[in-house]
């Protein structure tokens, strides 16, 4: 008797090809990343890659669009029932627990800013980018002094994510600029 796996919806492929499309994108760009790679990875033919997304460009603002997309997400998870300073420094707290466990979606992060200038890239990073601001806005209702604080703060820790500087392990520099970033609160 043979057992048949059951085949995937092309819902579950899509998810499947956006994943292997992270890692490759994270470590290599847009420029850098191969279909080819991201196909072998997902365990697909490179045409379907090309079937469910049309070319890497729209694959890569698939990827970004959904790398913003879940980081509201954890925004909003963290910021559940709490409003003020205590809603931005849970959300500061759930995204530097996400920086320590998940370098990939940050790598990926970067390789969208660093790829916006493109037109269509920008406009995907802007709208996910200012969707995390106004968030950030409206369950804080803080003023923009502290709204632009805490991204400021967060774009600093992303540089220092991006270079493996860990708390453990920093230059004298970055412990200066952290424990500024301590003094701000």
């Amino acid at each position: 008797m043979t057992t048949s796996t059951p085949r995937k919806t092309q819902a579950e492929r899509r998810e499947e090809i956006l994943d292997a499309a992270l890692e490759e994108f994270a470590a290599r760009g847009l420029h850098g990343a191969s279909t080819e790679d991201i196909a072998r990875r997902a365990g697909i033919s490179q045409p379907y890659v090309f079937r469910l997304f049309g070319t890497k460009k729209e694959l890569f603002t698939a990827v970004v669009a959904r790398c913003f997309r879940e980081t509201l997400e954890l925004f909003q998870r963290a910021a559940e029932g709490k409003r003020g300073s205590e809603a931005l420094d849970a959300i500061g707290q759930a995204y530097v627990e996400r920086l320590l466990t998940d370098r990939r979606r940050l790598q990926a992060q970067m390789q969208a800013y660093a790829a916006c200038d493109d037109p269509d890239i920008r406009a995907v990073a802007r709208a996910g980018y200012g969707d995390l601001v106004a968030y950030a806005e409206r369950v804080s209702a803080l003023e923009p002094a502290v709204v632009a604080r805490f991204f400021a703060q967060g774009m600093l820790l992303n540089v220092f994510a991006s270079m493996e500087l860990t708390v453990e392990d920093t230059e004298p520099w970055a412990e200066r600029l952290l424990a500024g970033c301590k003094e701000i609160r």
